[in-house]
């Protein structure tokens, strides 16, 4: 409910927005003109649309608009002050500069992907692993399956022993093909301990009109060699444990912390994968020693990056945190649902070496 809410408040502060950037656009000297300031409005959104869709027209019309308020009260406040008239709209020229700027660097950090490096340490006896971790690819977005390979191949260039897929794998724009794709070439990486997957919030699809069912998901990962848990536990090669959790929003009805590990070996290192970072109290006073999550894209935009946190949805919205021992790490993710901008953070994927010499904070 509260994401419908704010998807219409989206939409009604796009249309109050055209509407004020209308009389903007109207004052520079080349226009002088309403309509003819509408239509380009018009024209630039439905541009938009259809080459980003409809959600990433909407997010440019929200922050072009917030730009033109900011230096239409910049604008008001030198007029008083100076109480002169300027020939020349600088406010406007100003916001769009601005406008552009702030949305092609957005681009620009959603589209580019680096790698996040965490160093680890635990006391068991466990000798030392490299996970490669990814979440949030939501295949479609900024890469097709092609696209999603190269990644993939630039991540087993870091020789990991293992890569852990940790949600949102697909979402209801995906296509077949490009997932055929991906895990195929997940399925032909070389990887000590193979590829897992944990289900998050957007795999199963919400609204069936995919060309792939649920079922087709499932089947294509295991038919290329990926293993999915959910609410399930492994004991890898006698070292440690893999946990995959299955997805608050998906199934309220999960396991608990406890019941999900109460058979382990507690002297042996638990890794807990989570797509949703909503369960820290549960899971810091369980035995899991690492705990990974996504869901959150890092904040995604400036300035609701801790909407999630602030609104008691999530408990973290990026980075690593220690609580009661248990180490968490919540990725903002290789890509995006949706929508093609990222500006209170970067796309990623992770590399977390445990039993590396020092643990990093940050």
């Amino acid at each position: 409910m509260i994401w419908m809410l704010m998807f219409v408040g989206a939409a009604v502060a796009s249309i109050l927005g055209i509407i004020y950037m209308t009389n903007s656009i109207a004052k520079f000297k080349v226009i002088k003109n309403r309509l003819v300031a509408f239509l380009i409005l018009v024209a630039l959104f439905l541009i938009f649309t259809f080459t980003l869709e409809w959600i990433n027209a909407l997010t440019i019309t929200i922050y072009t608009t917030g730009f033109f308020l900011i230096f239409g009260l910049l604008g008001r406040i030198v007029r008083r002050f100076s109480k002169k008239e300027f020939k020349v709209h600088w406010q406007g020229l100003c916001a769009i500069l601005s406008s552009v700027l702030f949305l092609g660097t957005g681009y620009y950090l959603c589209a580019s992907v680096v790698e996040k490096d965490y160093n680890l340490t635990t006391e068991k006896d466990t000798g030392d692993i490299k996970i490669a971790m990814l979440s949030d690819s939501h295949i479609g977005t900024t890469f097709d399956g092609e696209g999603f390979a190269k990644h993939l191949k630039t991540i087993e260039a870091q020789s990991p022993d293992i890569l852990l897929i940790v949600g949102d794998f697909v979402d209801d724009s995906s296509k077949k093909e490009d997932l055929e794709v991906a895990c195929k070439t997940i399925g032909e990486m070389d990887l000590k301990y193979g590829a897992w997957f944990a289900y998050g919030n957007h795999d199963r699809g919400y609204f069936n009109h995919r060309d792939f069912t649920a079922e087709d998901l499932e089947n294509i990962l295991q038919e290329n060699g990926i293993h999915i848990l959910e609410d399930e536990s492994v004991l890898i090669d006698d070292r440690f444990y893999l946990v995959g959790r299955a997805d608050k929003g998906y199934n309220p009805d999960r396991l608990t912390m406890d019941e999900l590990l109460q058979d382990l070996d507690t002297s042996k290192y638990i890794i807990v994968m989570d797509h949703e970072p909503a369960d820290y109290a549960a899971e810091a006073q369980s035995v899991a020693d690492l705990v990974l999550c996504g869901h959150t894209h890092g904040g995604q935009m400036i300035p609701i990056t801790k909407f999630g946190v602030w609104s008691g949805i999530d408990d973290s919205t990026y980075g690593l945190e220690e609580h009661n021992n248990t180490k968490f790490i919540v990725s903002s993710g290789i890509s995006d649902w949706a929508i093609k901008f990222k500006t209170g953070t970067r796309s990623e994927y992770v590399v977390v070496n445990v039993n590396a010499r020092k643990t990093n904070l940050e």
